[in-house]
Order: C-alpha cells, then sequence, then structure tokens
C-alpha cells in the first residue's frame, strides 16, 4: 500500500485522501490495533454529525481496554464501516483496508497539512 496520500495523528489515526476530492477515510494505525488488542466493538459517529480534528468522535472497545476515536480532521461524517458491526475484529486484523472506522467529507482541507506523514508517525512509535 502507497502512504503518499496518507496521514497520520499523535492519537494513531490515520486518514488517506485522494487528490481533488473533499471526502477522506479515517482509521486506526496497525501501531494502535496492537496496542488495544482484540476490537470487540466500534462505536461511530453518526452519518451527518460534524466532527472537529483532535475531538473524541466514538470509541473502540477492546477485551481489556475503552479507547476514545479522536477525528485527525474537521469534516462531516459521509459513512462508517457497518461492516464492523458484525465483524469488529477487522479494526485490528486490517486496519488500513477493511477495517476503516468512517469516511468524512473534509470542512478544510489545508488540516491535512497539519498532520504527519508515514516516516515522522514512524519515528512517532519507534519504527524508524
Amino acid at each position: 500500500m502507497s502512504f503518499e496520500n496518507v496521514r497520520f495523528t499523535k492519537n494513531h489515526e490515520w486518514v488517506r485522501f485522494e487528490q481533488g476530492s473533499d471526502v477522506a477515510t479515517v482509521g486506526i494505525t496497525d501501531f494502535a490495533s496492537g496496542e488495544l488488542g482484540d476490537v470487540v466493538f466500534v462505536e461511530f459517529p453518526r452519518v451527518g454529525q460534524k466532527v472537529k480534528a483532535g475531538e473524541p468522535m466514538g470509541t473502540i472497545e477492546a477485551v481489556k481496554t475503552v479507547a476514545d476515536l479522536f477525528a485527525p480532521v474537521s469534516g462531516v461524517v459521509e459513512e462508517a464501516n457497518t461492516a464492523l458491526n458484525d465483524e469488529p475484529s477487522l479494526v485490528s486484523e486490517s486496519p488500513f483496508d477493511q477495517g476503516w472506522l468512517v469516511k468524512l467529507k473534509l470542512s478544510d482541507r489545508a488540516e491535512l497539512d497539519k498532520l504527519m506523514k508515514k516516516s515522522e508517525y514512524d519515528k512517532l512509535v519507534g519504527k524508524d
């Protein structure tokens, strides 16, 4: 997978965007899924809900803990990955593919520039 159009937060969320599109896909990183362990439930923001960068927008429940899901960018929730209702383990098994969480319509594309590139994130988690 190419990480050219993916940015990361210090809270271990990722956001994937396409040039020219105002919709971005959000998930948690493989580092975060490894720290959480087996995910058993995901609480999504509702479709149409406005979210603000850095603020909680849901939770991820694992066998041993519950963690907040933070919005990496501001926008409006366009879609939630409802497949996770039946298979929440996809968050752990495939965090960058089938385990994505929500799609957001960006309200300020410039916020992407404030997030980390893959090399910066790798340094944060000690993978450099």
